[in-house]
């Protein structure tokens, strides 16, 4: 069989035995739209989704186990990959040492806290500072920004890219923002962004904010599951896209009293679970005296809890 698999040169669904084009178009529109879930379905699953016989849908499982094949990397490896990973300066040089030199590509960043914590202006600074040489913590790359709250300010980055030596008119330029007003909006324009990605070059996703549209439209206990279903496949595609085009995600959180905490900050991101584990680097930002704001690393995979204190100037985010 791993013989026939490589004669075949099975790479589609279209190459397995026993599928045509319109048993392939069946299983994509079940989900099955890979070789590899193909490979782990079950063989009396595919024939009740398609029709054919199951000795035939057992064929095309094995085929797809064949055809499938498992990377396996040394520690040494990854290590050596990791000190290649691209990062962008967030304007505070305490800030880039919190998180281990800046945001961090092929990883979603969440910063969540109260309103006027900081969250959106640090998207803002993320937004210029990502479009900078590579020796000044920049990745050369545009930006694609999306807007759930309609809280993106073209004036502030306007006077953000100055402050950082850019041409404003062309830092603008290159963020493509799109005022999601629906979930939906907000989960095709990611669907839908690899193109702009590769023609753009955009290095850098934000979305401001995360969880505002599927808390507004998902409401109730009832609603919970659907919800939480379409999070988690909405982030999983954020994933994908990070690390098939090696850029960084950025998004914001909003937050909610969580009445179980008697002692301590009961501040708690929304989003459960599936949030909780979505990000790789999560950040709790919260407002000091004047323009100074907190932010305090929660989890991270690499580097050890701790704080930074930023200010937020007319001219972006220091130190």
């Amino acid at each position: 069989m791993a013989k026939e698999a490589k004669e075949k040169n099975i790479k589609e669904l279209e190459d397995l035995p026993g599928i045509g084009p319109t048993t392939a178009e069946k299983l994509r529109e079940s989900g099955y739209d890979t070789l590899e879930k193909i490979a782990v379905a079950s063989p009396h699953d595919l024939s009740e989704l398609t029709g054919m016989s199951v000795d035939n849908a057992k064929k095309a499982v094995d085929a797809a186990k064949q055809a499938t094949t498992v990377v396996y990397s040394t520690g040494s490896e990854i290590y050596d990959q990791r000190k290649l990973i691209g990062r962008i300066t967030t304007g505070s040089k305490d800030l880039n040492e919190l998180l281990g030199g800046g945001l961090e590509i092929k990883a979603i960043t969440e910063a969540y806290g109260k309103f006027a914590s900081g969250k959106t202006q640090l998207g803002f600074q993320l937004s210029v500072n990502v479009q900078l040489p590579r020796d000044k913590g920049g990745l050369e790359g545009a930006v694609l920004f999306i807007d759930t709250e309609g809280t993106f300010r073209p004036e502030r980055i306007e006077t953000i890219a100055t402050a950082a030596g850019l041409d404003p008119k062309l830092a603008l330029d290159n963020m493509l923002v799109v005022r999601a007003e629906t979930t939906e909006q907000q989960i095709l324009t990611i669907e839908r962004a690899d193109k702009v990605i590769q023609e753009k070059n955009v290095k850098l996703i934000i979305i401001d904010s995360m969880m505002a549209l599927f808390r507004s439209e998902f409401l109730g206990r009832g609603a919970l599951g659907e919800r939480q279903q379409k999070l988690n496949s909405h982030i999983h595609k954020l994933q994908n896209l990070a690390d098939t085009h090696g850029l960084a995600v950025y998004i914001t959180n909003q937050v909610m009293d969580n009445p179980g905490i008697l002692f301590g900050d009961p501040t708690t991101p929304v989003g459960g679970n599936i949030m909780a584990h979505a990000a790789t680097t999560r950040l709790y930002m919260r407002k000091s005296k004047e323009d100074k704001r907190i932010v305090r690393l929660v989890d991270s995979p690499s580097m050890p809890e701790g704080e930074a204190v930023i200010k937020i100037t007319p001219n972006g985010i220091r130190d």
